[in-house]
């Protein structure tokens, strides 16, 4: 029975807290969505410079300064008082996104972003700041490592004309068949080939053979040269 009498006066003090915001202060509202924009932004910037994917997309990027400025007040909000977290828990619950994410890396960023945002939403700027100089200097630091041997698809497609050409030359570069398929008299390949510093010339080479109708590489990473 005191145990139920307890709860209860915690909901009505809960309550009565929720008709009083004197906890968030304007001053703490308007500093942490500043810090969280700046954060925001910061990210926003990290993710334009260094991004390596095929299609570079502006909205996407512009969610990442969003995200960390809406939880920062979701975290403000629910740590004012516990009725507004059960009931901001509960909203967020029912909340399905179904935006697919191609690359691994935006799913860091976006865990970034709400990381930062968690972090200035509990007051902890310095936390959030320097936390967020720290993954910026990582992403910077292993943007610059490019390995030495990267990995790329090369696909042909030629006539039978071509064959005995293209076999002596993709063996010189030391080439991996993936796959192979015959078309309306057109033999299109796939193999697979380790690149050093780009040295793309072979391309040309390739183009410039009787019976070659077109040759594409494509990187793994989702770079693609023609």
């Amino acid at each position: 029975m005191n145990d139920t009498m307890g709860f209860q006066d915690f909901f009505k003090k809960s309550i009565l807290h929720l008709e009083s915001f004197e906890t968030v202060s304007y001053i703490d509202i308007v500093l942490g969505l500043v810090c969280s924009f700046g954060i925001g932004m910061f990210i926003y910037w990290i993710y334009k410079k260094y991004f390596r994917g095929v299609v570079y997309s502006y909205n996407y990027n512009v969610s990442f300064v969003l995200m960390t400025m809406i939880t920062t007040l979701i975290i403000m909000t629910i740590s004012s008082n516990i009725i507004l977290s059960l009931g901001m828990v509960g909203a967020l619950s029912i909340v399905r996104f179904r935006t697919a994410v191609k690359d691994p890396l935006d799913i860091a960023y976006m865990f970034w972003a709400i990381a930062a945002g968690i972090a200035t939403g509990a007051k902890m700027y310095p936390l959030s700041i320097i936390g967020s100089l720290a993954f910026g200097l990582v992403i910077a630091w292993l943007s610059k490592k490019k390995a030495k041997h990267e990995v790329y698809l090369l696909i042909i497609r030629h006539t039978d004309e071509a064959t005995d050409e293209l076999r002596v030359l993709l063996r010189k570069l030391n080439t991996k068949l993936k796959s192979k398929s015959i078309r309306n008299g057109f033999t299109e390949v796939t193999v697979e080939i380790n690149l050093v510093d780009d040295n793309t010339a072979f391309l040309r080479e390739i183009d410039q053979m009787n019976g070659v109708q077109s040759c594409s590489l494509v990187n793994y990473t989702g770079d693609y040269a023609q």
